[in-house]
């Protein structure tokens, strides 16, 4: 996973499947669009206006908790 943000356009990117897929687009919000891709896998989540959206002006700390760890 890659989280990605452009403060100049306040856009954050939150890849979850690295490559280059061609991907169907949902928009959740205005601001929010998921990304999927084949076999309707999420590859990424949009968010625009970012700082607003996420955190109340600020963009908080990404904390992963308890992540399953996935078997081959």
């Amino acid at each position: 996973m890659r989280i990605t943000y452009d403060p100049e356009a306040d856009a954050m990117y939150i890849r979850l499947l690295e490559g280059d897929f061609p991907c169907r687009n949902v928009e959740v919000t205005q601001d929010v669009t998921l990304d999927f891709g084949p076999g309707e896998k999420l590859v990424g989540i949009e968010i625009l206006d970012a700082s607003h959206v996420v955190g109340q002006g600020k963009i908080p700390q990404v904390v992963v908790h308890k992540l399953p760890v996935a078997t081959a």
